[in-house]
C-alpha cells in the first residue's frame, strides 16, 4: 500500500513540476516518432499518479496485489493518455488558430468609448480582439462621447486607432 501511495505522490509532485516549469523538461526525451506529447511530463505525471492512487484503491477493495497492479495500470494508462491528449490539444495551433494579435486585426473590430474622444485629440476605447478586451488610445473625425459603440477604421500605431461611431450597433440608435 505504501508503495502505491508513494507512486501516486510522485505523480502529483511531477504534475506540480510540470505546472511550474512548463515545457522545460519536454525536450529531454525525443519521442516525436511515437507521439511526443504522450511522453510529456504531464502525461507521465498523470500515469504515475493514477497508477499509484488507483492501485491503492483497488488493493484496499480487493486485498489482491495482482488486481491492484492491473487496475492501477489500466487507470494510469487512461489518465496518462487523457493528460497527453489534453496537452497536445492545448499546444496544437491547428486547433487553436493563430492567436497572435497583429495591427491589421484591429481594423473592423468593435468596442465602446471609455474616455471621451475630443475633435482634435485622443480618447480611449475598449475593443474585444480575438476574445481579449483591449484598451486603446483612439482618435475620431468628430467628438465621440463616453459609452458610444465604435468601429475601428484605421490603425495609427500598436496602441492607437482611428474610430467612427458604429451605426450598425442597435444600442447606438
Amino acid at each position: 500500500m505504501i508503495l502505491l501511495l508513494t507512486l501516486g505522490g510522485v505523480g502529483v509532485a511531477l504534475l506540480l513540476v510540470a505546472m511550474l516549469l512548463g515545457d522545460l523538461f519536454d525536450g529531454l526525451f525525443d519521442f516525436d516518432t511515437i507521439g511526443g506529447d504522450f511522453f510529456s511530463l504531464a502525461g507521465l505525471a498523470g500515469f504515475l499518479g493514477a497508477l499509484g492512487f488507483g492501485g491503492a484503491i483497488a488493493l484496499q477493495l480487493s486485498h489482491s496485489w495482482p488486481v491492484a497492479i492491473g487496475c492501477g495500470v489500466v487507470v494510469g494508462v487512461l489518465v496518462g493518455a487523457g493528460a497527453a491528449w489534453l496537452t497536445a490539444r492545448l499546444r496544437d495551433e491547428r486547433h487553436n488558430g493563430d492567436v497572435t494579435v497583429r495591427r491589421e486585426h484591429l481594423v473592423g473590430s468593435r468596442g465602446r468609448v471609455i474616455n471621451d474622444i475630443p475633435a482634435e485629440g485622443f480618447g480611449e476605447v475598449r475593443v474585444v480582439l480575438r476574445g481579449h478586451p483591449t484598451k486603446l488610445n483612439a482618435r475620431a473625425h468628430e467628438p465621440v462621447p463616453t459609452g458610444t459603440p465604435v468601429e475601428v477604421v484605421g490603425v495609427l500605431s500598436a496602441t492607437s486607432v482611428v474610430v467612427r461611431p458604429d451605426l450598425a450597433d442597435p444600442v447606438a440608435e
